[in-house]
Order: C-alpha cells, then structure tokens, then sequence
C-alpha cells in the first residue's frame, strides 16, 4: 500500500485496502487496454465455451428421456445415437475447442501487458536516485518486483479464465432452472451463492493481513539471505557464519508461524465453503428427487439439476482460493505501483535540451552547496573551475567531500545553492543523459557485472569493436594479463568482479573509461589499489589520456596529482588551499604538511591475489 505523508489522516483497514485494490486495477486496465480487440475476441470465446458447457447437462437430460422407449425400438437404436449422442460428444469438444482459442488469442495480451510493465518498472528504478539505491534492500526489491509481475499474469488469468466465466455460468444455469422449473430452485442457489461469497470475503478479508505478514517476512529473510551471499567475503573475514545462519533462521522461523497462522484460517475458510456447497447440493437433489417420485419432474430433469449443481459447484469451489489469490496479486500489484510512483529526485527540467560540448569544455562550480542530510551541509559554498583541457585535482581527509564532487557533477543528487555548469550551461537545464554521455569516471570502488572480461571493458562503448576493445586494455596495461588467462577476454570475472583482484579490477574500469573517450574525465582515487610499478606506468598514460580533455582527479596519493594544472586541497566541505604542486609546497600550509607525512612513509604496495583461473 502506498505510504500516506505525515499530514493525512490513516484509513480504515478496509478503507485502505480498497482503495489499494482499485488502485492497482485501474492501473493495470491502460496495459490491456492497447490489446482490447484480442479482449473482446477472448470474451466471445468464453462465452461461447460456457454455453456449450452448460448445453451439456440439457442435452444429456433430453438423452435420457429418449431412451423411455420400448425395448428393441429402431427409433432407440439409430435416432437417438446418430442424433443426440453425436450432439453431445459435438457440446463437449466445442467446450475444450472455445477454451483454447480464448487462452490462444489472449496469450499474446497477457504477455505483453506483462513485459511492458516489468520494463516500465525497471526504467523507473534506474531513473531513481543514488540515495533511492543507497537505502534500497536488494533481496526485498527484487522479490517485490517479481511478485507484482507474477500477479499481472495471474490476475489476468484468474479474472478470464475463472472469475467471468463463472458469473456466466451462474446466470445460465439460474436463467434455465428459472424457465424449466419453479423458482424454489433458483432461490436455493442465489442463497447458497449469497452466503458463499459472504463467507469467502469476510474470511478473506480477516485472513488478508496473515497473508500480508506472511509476504513481508518472506521478503525481510530473502533480503538478510541476499545480503549476507553479497558480503560472503566479510562474513568469513569475521568468522561469522553462525551468526548469520543463526540471524537468517530467526527470519525463517518467523516465517513459518506465519505460513501456519495462514494456512489454518485457509481451512476454516475452505470447510466453511464446503458446508454450504454440500447443504445446497442436498436441498437441490432432495428437491428434484421428490419431483421425480410425484411425477412432475422426469429422470432426465433430475439428471440434469444434479449436472447443473456439479457444473456450478466445482468452479465455485475454487471461487475462494481464487478470490484470495486476486487480492494476493492486488496487493502485490500496489507494491510494485507503489515502486513506479516512487518520485524521482533528479529529474529532467520541462523541454530540457542535450548538453552543447565544445572539444574542450569549461567546468565550474558556483557556490555550491549541498547536503545529504538537511542537519548536515556537506560543501559549503565552493567556487572552483576547470578550464578547457586542463586537469584540477582535489585532495583532502577522507569526509572533506572530494566524492560528492563527482556525484554532484553525475547529477545523482542536484545542489542545494549555487550550481555547476558545463560550457555555461546548467547541469538541471539540461538532459541527465546528455551529462554523462558527456563523463567518464573511473571509481574508487570498482564494481563489474558477472560476466566477460571484454562485456565489462565494452560496457563503456557497447558499439565499440574488439580491436578498440584490445586498444583501450592495452592503454590500462591489462592487455598481457588478459591474455595470458585459459579463456583470454571470455574470462568471467564472477559477481561484482570477486573473481579478480582490486588492482585487476581497477585496470579493467580505466580501460572502460578510456574506450568511453569522454569529454570530461574523472579519476576518483583510480590508482588507490595499484601496486607502485603499476601505478606508474599508469599514470603515464592516464596523463596521455587526460591530454585535450577536462580531468577532475580526486587523490589520496598526493604523487599522482603533481602534473595537475590545479589544486585544490578540501576540508570539512570548504577548499582551504589552491595552486600548483610548487605554489602550494612554496606556501608551506596544509598541502605541504600532507606531502611531508607521505613523504616520510614507505609506500606499500597493496597485496593483490591472483584470479581464480576458470577452465
């Protein structure tokens, strides 16, 4: 259900509840809408379905007062085989016949209502913000999405398929007992229809928030499941595989009570289904057996209501699965809905135009200020540029807001005062795509999709060839590396990349980000997991890659941002220092002080491991 804000007043359980169900239909209902000739088609196949299927019983009541013939008859022996037989077999092949060509036509509606959504609710979870992701729970997320698509079948399928022909058959069969016999026997099943679906919708409705329970607890152990696989190295760096067996089967427990609770209200919604269907049944048959006994009704009229009841009763039966089912799949449905009206944070302005770049463009920042949290201002007020093929470097403690430089200039969030413009032009006055279409980063924390070496390095340019490929691997220094590997670039890298060591992974970004050939490059401590040969070699040829385009390199090593044309050493949110390498060494401030203590320690190559060889 769809969070209400501070200020509402809360609905009524089934207030809500309703407005949850009508809510999420009327949204469905645009999707199948664009199908609704295939609807129509699919409508008139089932109604003709239903009425063969209920000709069934007429038919069958008509064969067997036929046969109240004396015996030997010619009229037994060839009419009635070549007649009615032959009609009754016809009744029930055009049953099945109907049946299939409504879920044939049909098919292709419910597919693509399904597909269009699922793509719909996935294009809004990208467009969604970093902080959206940053709080997200994945496990749950995904179980949400899969559910909500799950339901749209479902629902589609209980509604055509079950739920409509129902109510079609119920009027036939009320519509032919009311003509062929007396209304004693339409008010017999009109009551024990009222009282069944009374039954199955207050029980429902009392057992909906088990079901509800259920689903949350299902999602909060899928997500601890999820979490704990994710950071299976932390886990066993910690020796925690106890707890966290221990933390999943709590959820799991859980869990379980709330399957039982579920599963008991469903049998007492199911055994007080079925006491109303038996009494009913009972009434009907006791009612058209007294009619056979006194002569006003015959065997086949008795035949024939026993047909009816059997026809009717036995969907009817499923009436109460199928209803909690559609509320399920509603339910379901308004949590994925809910997800697509998530707002987005950072949108694009009303007529946003593509980003104008000239070869070189101008980056600046203009009072910029921003805040995660509106209790705590990250950047306060910062004025820097970087003017047309040249390369600014910021460095400072870790916290002094060197990242949110980058996510600011990604527009993952969008400043709070002032503004940063490329070219003059205002990142929120112009499209987000056109923005980093125009970037290229390489991260601190490098993370790779589970597949090749060659997919990671080619998801910077998807078009891009293999020879640019191999250019862009070589220009990292990962070229040799891959090559040498049992399967060269169809090397799988594993789940974010685990499969290769940090400085691996790194190299493998830089070549991403160098087969992207932006305009404006950022390097945000994109050595940090490079070992010193490594490291030098390069930053050669990042500085060849910086040549002719805007670089801003965030850095902890203050050894690889010495060429920099600026720097801008960053405290608290502030920039407190500003100069070349020589300037602010001259200067004997801030700056100064961090070269010195760098100086003094022996840098240390990080260890890195060798990637797991694949077969």
């Amino acid at each position: 259900m769809r969070a209400l804000s501070s200020s509402s007043s809360p609905l009524p359980a089934s207030a809500a509840t309703s407005r949850s169900d009508w809510g999420a239909l009327r949204r469905l209902l645009p999707y199948l809408w664009q199908y609704r000739w295939r609807v129509g088609v699919a409508l008139a196949f089932m109604v003709a379905a239903k009425s063969a299927n209920v000709g069934v019983p007429v038919l069958l009541k008509h064969l067997i007062d036929a046969m109240s013939l004396p015996p030997n008859s010619m009229q037994a022996l060839w009419v009635v085989p070549a007649g009615l037989l032959l009609a009754y077999g016809l009744l029930r092949f055009s049953t099945t016949l109907f049946t299939e060509l409504r879920e044939l036509v049909f098919a292709k509606a419910t597919e693509g209502a399904t597909r269009h959504i699922a793509l719909q609710v996935f294009e809004h979870l990208h467009g969604l913000s970093l902080r959206f992701h940053l709080d997200r729970q994945t496990g749950g997320l995904t179980r949400d999405i899969e559910r909500g698509t799950r339901g749209v079948q479902s629902l589609i399928s209980f509604s055509l398929y079950s739920i409509f022909p129902t109510l079609i058959e119920v009027a036939l069969v009320l519509g032919i007992l009311g003509w062929n016999f007396d209304q004693g026997y339409v008010w017999i099943t009109l009551t024990a229809l009222i009282a069944y679906g009374t039954w199955t919708v207050k029980v429902t409705e009392w057992r909906t928030h088990f079901r509800r329970e259920m689903n949350r607890l299902d999602s909060d152990a899928n997500s601890q499941a999820i979490d704990s696989l994710i950071n299976y190295e932390t886990v066993k760096y910690f020796n925690n595989e106890r707890f966290e067996a221990e933390r999943y089967d709590r959820g799991l427990e859980a869990l379980r009570l709330a399957r039982i609770k579920s599963q008991s209200s469903l049998s007492l919604l199911n055994a007080g289904q079925q006491l109303i269907i038996a009494t009913a049944l009972v009434l009907m048959l006791w009612r058209a057996t007294q009619g056979v006994a006194n002569g006003s009704l015959s065997l086949g009229d008795l035949v024939m209501v026993n047909g009816f009841m059997i026809q009717l009763y036995i969907p009817l039966g499923f009436l109460g699965t199928l209803y909690r089912e559609i509320k399920q799949n509603l339910t379901d449905l308004d949590r994925m809905f809910t997800l697509m009206d998530r707002p987005q944070e950072v949108r694009d302005a009303q007529g946003a135009q593509p980003l104008r770049l000239s070869a070189q463009p101008h980056l600046r920042f203009e009072g910029v200020r921003f805040a995660y949290d509106p209790d705590r201002e990250v950047l306060h007020g910062l004025d820097f540029e970087v003017p047309p093929g040249h390369t600014v470097a910021v460095v400072g403690p870790s916290g002094s807001g060197k990242s949110t430089l980058a996510r600011l200039l990604y527009r993952f969030y969008d400043v709070s005062e002032g503004r940063i413009t490329i070219d003059g032009q205002d990142l929120r006055e112009v499209t987000q795509d056109s923005v980093r279409q125009a970037i290229g980063i390489v991260p601190q924390d490098t993370v790779l999709f589970n597949n090749t070496v060659a997919y990671n390095i080619r998801y910077g340019r998807p078009e891009a060839s293999d020879e640019a490929v191999y250019a862009a691997a070589r220009a990292a220094r990962i070229h040799d590396f891959v090559s040498a590997l049992p399967k060269g670039y169809e090397t799988m890298v594993g789940e974010r990349g685990l499969k290769l060591s940090g400085g691996e992974k790194q190299r493998v970004a830089i070549a991403r980000t160098l087969l992207k050939n932006p305009a404006i490059v950022i390097f945000d401590e994109a050595t940090s997991a490079l070992d010193s040969a490594n490291e030098r070699a390069i930053q050669s040829e990042i500085r060849t890659a910086s040549v002719g385009k805007t670089t801003l390199v965030v850095a902890h090593r203050l050894s690889t941002i010495v060429h920099a044309h600026e720097i801008l050493v960053m405290d608290s949110g502030r920039i407190v220092e500003r100069g070349t390498h020589a300037a602010l060494l001259a200067a004997g401030g801030r700056y100064a002080e961090m070269w010195a203590m760098q100086q003094q320690q022996p840098e240390q190559a990080p260890k890195t491991q060798a990637p797991e060889q694949q077969e």
